[in-house]
């Protein structure tokens, strides 16, 4: 699996996973609590991994290779 995830969207990635954790818990909406969580898991594994597979399929590659 080749990262396709460069630095900067890496940790854009990762605040908005961090930022999403907060709504998640204060929110009565159970549904929408469980997809807030759910977008931020993806949100930090993605950020810690590098690789985001709807980058693959739309061949999308912001990895400058630094």
């Amino acid at each position: 699996m080749e990262k396709n995830i460069g630095k900067v969207d890496r940790a854009i990635r990762f605040i908005i996973g961090v930022l999403l954790i907060y709504p998640a818990l204060i929110i009565n909406n159970n549904a929408l609590k469980i997809i807030l969580l759910i977008i931020a898991a993806i949100s930090i594994v993605e950020s810690f991994i590098g690789f985001c597979g709807i980058y693959k399929l739309l061949k999308i590659n912001t990895n400058r290779g630094w």
